[in-house]
């Protein structure tokens, strides 16, 4: 059952902090900041956050802002959650790099079947 609460808090932060990100990357055109994933410590005190970033490159430059702005993210969260959280966790923001490492396993994967191809259409 502990695992199906913290489950639930998770997603609820979740859903909220996509909704916080969205709204203010509305205002800024051409980055787009996706919350990927939440994980809460068993004693909610701590929820680690993972931050997608469009384009990848600024990535990095984001995720420190938001850390920098940690306490500003967390109040305008707590007023969002006030009624199903009594107490709000801790943010420490982290930067997912899942896709970027996705892309470069299928351009590996792409060039290996390029080079497979190639010599086999040379010797026909």
């Amino acid at each position: 059952m502990q695992g199906t609460r913290l489950e639930k808090i998770a997603r609820l932060i979740q859903k909220e902090l996509s909704e916080l990100f969205r709204a203010e990357t509305a205002k800024t055109r051409g980055t787009i900041v996706s919350v990927s994933s939440v994980r809460v410590s068993p004693d909610l005190s701590i929820a680690r956050v993972y931050l997608s970033v469009f384009p990848s490159d600024q990535g990095t430059a984001v995720v420190k802002n938001v850390n920098d702005n940690e306490k500003t993210v967390r109040y305008n969260l707590a007023q969002r959650v006030r009624f199903q959280l009594r107490r709000t966790p801790e943010l420490v923001f982290y930067l997912d790099d899942s896709l970027d490492y996705i892309e470069h396993i299928d351009q590996l994967l792409q060039a290996d079947k390029d080079s497979r191809t190639t010599p086999s259409e040379t010797d026909n």
